[in-house]
């Protein structure tokens, strides 16, 4: 099979990349690195089957030619990371919904029409109180003046572009909402919770809790999610669809903080810190976040491999 995968220097990119080349697939991946890094898939870039161009999804000129020589398409290329979405607002909402709409553009004029995974985000669900989150739930964005929803408003975007597409030029679309994926090539350097809270443990800095702590999450292991995100599009039902992709083990940010210090056997504070101090006025949190995941395994059979304490020693491991 022919892969494109764009964001490929990314976190999620880069361990698609790595999923599909074990799998003898030819795969071709874009990204202008401004978030991702050479570093996630230099051990890739002589692979006889891999092919990397530098280009940035909003001007690439050649877009047209591989959507059509592409037989599946992963969408990750977009501005990601708290710190990002608060400092770089308009980037977040140019980069995120016109480089979807470019890629969508470009696979409607092609006579092959490649399947296309759109990367939608937990984000889009908003500030809601019912749990666990499912597809066909109402979705909440609170005032547009908190640069806080820009991502989310992206992402929501990027899912009317996509069925949009869908509808009106038959291409096989699916749109994956993941929940708070993390493991092997995060780095907390733009706001990802799980591997800050590795590198300061590890290196005997006091635990940075923003917030009570007592807010939650389901994390799930990038290994584990690019194996569904592969089952999903390998489902021809699954086109037009809105899927969540994740694992609904739900921990306080409190408890991964004190299953960090466990793992590493660290004897650090945990320091909670205000949002404001963290983030400034333009931040509201979520408090609770989990996924319904009966749509998901409607589709697909599949079991976690991963425990979260599992993915916590891959980081650790992987934070040198």
């Amino acid at each position: 099979m022919r892969i494109l995968i764009t964001g490929a220097a990314g976190f999620i990119g880069s361990n698609l990349v790595e999923y599909h080349l074990n799998k003898g697939d030819m795969v071709c991946g874009v990204d202008d690195l401004s978030s991702g890094t050479e570093d996630n898939i230099k051990e890739f870039l002589h692979h006889s089957n891999f092919h990397f161009i530098k280009d940035d999804i909003l001007t690439w000129t050649d877009i047209e030619t591989f959507a059509s020589w592409a037989d599946r398409i992963y969408h990750m290329a977009a501005v990601v990371g708290v710190y990002k979405v608060i400092q770089e607002p308009e980037r977040v909402l140019s980069v995120n919904i016109a480089g979807c709409e470019n890629l969508l553009k470009a696979v409607s004029k092609t006579n092959w029409k490649a399947q296309v995974l759109l990367a939608s985000s937990a984000e889009v669900y908003g500030p809601k109180e019912k749990l666990p989150f499912a597809e066909e739930d109402n979705i909440i964005i609170e005032t547009s003046a908190k640069n806080r929803w820009n991502y989310s408003i992206s992402k929501l975007a990027n899912e009317a572009q996509g069925l949009a597409y869908y509808q009106k030029f038959h291409i096989p679309v699916l749109v994956a909402r993941l929940f708070n994926t993390i493991g092997p090539r995060q780095t907390g350097r733009y706001g990802m919770v799980v591997p800050n809270f590795v590198s300061q443990a590890k290196s005997g800095q006091p635990i940075s809790v923003f917030g009570s702590g007592d807010q939650t999450r389901s994390f799930c292991d990038v290994r584990d999610t690019v194996v569904m995100l592969d089952l999903l599009m390998s489902n021809k039902n699954t086109f037009g669809e809105i899927i969540n992709v994740g694992n609904n083990r739900e921990i306080s940010i409190n408890g991964l903080a004190e299953t960090v210090k466990n793992i590493v056997n660290s004897k650090v504070d945990i320091q909670h810190i205000s949002y404001l101090k963290a983030y400034g006025k333009n931040y509201i949190d979520i408090q609770r976040r989990s996924p319904n995941l009966k749509k998901l395994f409607h589709y697909i059979d599949f079991k976690h491999k991963f425990s979260l304490e599992e993915t916590i020693k891959t980081l650790v491991e992987f934070d040198k």
